[in-house]
């Protein structure tokens, strides 16, 4: 877990160098490079920090839209930012993972297109400074999604929340696959709410509550003193 700022696998990567002169000159035009870090700042979008090797300079608040990961990209078909992310970050409070047994996918994009690629690792969000207001939605269930980072077959990247993107897997996931049909989660689950159970006046180590005390009281009574059956 991070603040701001979080290290990246390194991932071989294209920028696109208009991105590198502000728009004002460079498009069409590619310099190679590797990724270094991620920034997450709430409100705006993810911020890739990366080793230009051709320069031997780190350049970031760099978009995912700015990267594609080979030189002879679909130009026809590039995907904007707000398509290829779709969610700004809800907090600057980050993490960085690999989810285990995840490849091949595809996530249905804002043009009402499914567009394939190949699963790279997950970016997430909380609030873990509890003296800081919370003013977004990083741990609200209804409302956190996480970003799956994509390497998509047209040359871009992507980052998208778990229910935009289905997976393939040839040896676990059903060739037939059924169409998710589920409801977001509207409930904040915890096991904490439930007061008529507590052992708030007890210093055991192999606490009890009281119900639980008085019943295993009646089962070693019961077991003390069987029943005679005839």
């Amino acid at each position: 877990m991070s603040f701001l700022v979080h290290n990246l696998p390194p991932v071989e990567v294209y920028v696109k160098k208009e991105f590198l002169y502000d728009h004002q000159k460079g498009h069409g035009e590619l310099t190679p490079g590797v990724w270094i870090s991620v920034k997450s700042v709430m409100g705006k979008a993810l911020y890739f920090e990366t080793l230009l090797t051709d320069y031997g300079a780190c350049f970031d608040k760099l978009p995912i839209s700015a990267f594609v990961w080979k030189e002879n990209y679909d130009k026809e078909n590039q995907l904007p930012l707000d398509h290829l992310q779709i969610w700004d970050c809800f907090d600057y409070d980050l993490t960085v993972i690999k989810k285990p047994l995840l490849c091949d996918c595809e996530f249905f994009g804002k043009d009402k297109k499914m567009h394939t690629g190949e699963y790279i690792f997950t970016i997430d969000n909380c609030h873990r400074e509890q003296n800081v207001l919370n003013t977004n939605f990083s741990e609200h269930d209804p409302e956190h999604k996480s970003f799956n980072i994509i390497k998509m077959h047209n040359g871009q990247f992507a980052a998208q929340p778990n229910n935009r993107v289905i997976f393939t897997d040839q040896s676990l996931v059903h060739p037939d696959r059924k169409i998710p049909d589920f409801k977001v989660c509207s409930q904040n689950y915890t096991v904490e709410n439930t007061p008529k159970w507590s052992v708030g006046d007890t210093d055991e180590w192999q606490y009890k509550t009281k119900d639980e005390k008085e019943y295993l009281i009646e089962e070693d009574e019961d077991t003390a003193h069987p029943e005679q059956g005839c």
